[in-house]
């Protein structure tokens, strides 16, 4: 086998008029590997013939070579495939839309897996998945490139503002709690961590000897903070605490610090608010979102709409399923029978929200509840299986739901044969 199968050569150094030549008239893909800075293209018609592959400096060249690309979509049967590699590809996906070039997405997955399929070699390199890009697009494996609406565009956004503003929340929780089990370990157990109260507090006072020095300010300033929600009983807790505290005693610079741990967590706390109340206005806006959150809330529906997009983009309930990577998968050989596992692959965060919804059903939810307990007094149970179970009713229940029925647990099972057996 040659070794410079998969050479590829400068964009400037490409005899265009030559390459032109081959290719006019046929139905050309043009698959993309891309990358930081460093593209690679390969050009291949449809009887899967490597014309050329060739690679460029992203964004200095682009310019220049989506003028080529103008000009082959002229004199030929152009498609463009390329695989969703973060944020990376967006610039050209965005600029091929303009120009009305189709373009399909190609799992990355697909293209690890065909790495040894048509050359017996499994190494995979820039050039190499260029080619395989455009193999698996024209044997149909790939999709059309998704064009977000301005509303999921909108929900990613808040989701992603929402998460990392919860991770630097409790980023700066976790520090937090670490020099309070130095200074100040009785408070975690009467506070808990997390809370708009002992962020307060401590922002405000730093130890339990400044809390024992203004015990009234220290209450008063509780009490603004707790809110109605924060029992006397509670705040007296607190200033006892301070007084009697085993901790170690607090330079200033560790003070120092703890105020500024304490106003970073209150901080992040009111940036998690605000977002949340962004969110709020969001789905109060859309039809489909107010649907959704009348199952699941009104967060949880931004962010799988954010993470999925709308159900009705949706043709079954089971590939609305699937995009959660809840479908089932088998691995089952000869007299080996393998247990029915949820695939995993789609999107995580989905999953991740659908799951937390789920539990809350059950918390809330008679009937939902009921089905649980039932499922759970079966012989070898296992629970965290009756939430995935769950999970993928609850997905499907969500697809009918953004078509405009009313969500009813009872549709979910049946509660007599469940009992029955």
């Amino acid at each position: 086998m040659s070794k410079r199968r998969y050479k590829s050569e400068k964009f400037k150094q490409v005899n265009w008029g030559l390459v032109t030549e081959r290719i006019q008239g046929e139905r050309i893909v043009l698959s993309v590997d891309v990358a930081k800075e460093d593209f690679v293209a390969s050009i291949m018609n449809d009887r899967q013939e490597s014309v050329l592959i060739f690679n460029w400096r992203h964004p200095v060249q682009t310019a220049e070579v989506l003028e080529q690309i103008r000009h082959l979509w002229r004199i030929c049967e152009l498609e463009v495939a390329l695989e969703p590699s973060g944020t990376y590809g967006d610039v050209l996906v965005w600029q091929l839309h303009q120009l009305e070039i189709p373009v399909y997405r190609v799992s990355p997955k697909r293209v690890h897996d065909a790495a040894e399929v048509f050359d017996g070699v499994p190494s995979l390199h820039d050039a190499k998945a260029a080619c395989l890009i455009g193999r698996l697009h024209l044997q149909g494996a790939s999709q059309p490139w998704q064009v977000f609406s301005e509303s999921r565009r909108t929900a990613k956004v808040l989701e992603s503002r929402l998460s990392l503003s919860k991770r630097h929340e409790q980023a700066t929780c976790n520090r937090l709690e670490a020099l309070l089990s130095r200074h100040w370990p009785e408070l975690l157990f009467v506070l808990p961590l997390g809370t708009v109260t002992l962020a307060s507090l401590i922002s405000a006072y730093g130890t339990p000897a400044s809390v024992a020095s203004d015990p009234e300010g220290a209450a008063e300033l509780m009490r603004r903070a707790g809110g109605p929600g924060l029992k006397q009983e509670k705040i007296q807790a607190v200033l006892e605490c301070a007084r009697n505290s085993l901790g170690v005693p607090a330079l200033d610079v560790e003070r120092a610090q703890l105020q500024w741990l304490g106003a970073m967590a209150l901080e992040a706390h009111r940036e998690v608010r605000r977002t949340e109340q962004e969110i709020t206005q969001l789905v109060a806006q859309d039809a489909v979102l107010t649907a959704l959150a009348g199952v699941v809330g009104k967060v949880s529906a931004a962010v799988l709409m954010a993470a999925l997009g709308s159900p009705l983009d949706y043709p079954e309930a089971s590939s609305y399923l699937k995009a959660y990577g809840l479908n089932l998968k088998e691995r089952s050989s000869g007299k080996h029978k393998g247990q029915l596992k949820i695939t995993k692959r789609g999107s995580p965060v989905g999953r991740f929200y659908l799951y937390y919804a789920a539990l809350r059903l059950i918390a809330r939810d008679p009937v939902v509840k009921q089905w649980y307990e039932l499922k759970n007094h079966r012989p070898g149970a296992v629970k965290n299986k009756y939430v995935i179970a769950l999970m993928r009713k609850l997905a499907k229940a969500l697809w009918h739901t953004a078509r405009g029925k009313h969500f009813d647990a009872n549709k979910l099972f049946n509660l007599k044969a469940v009992a029955a057996a």
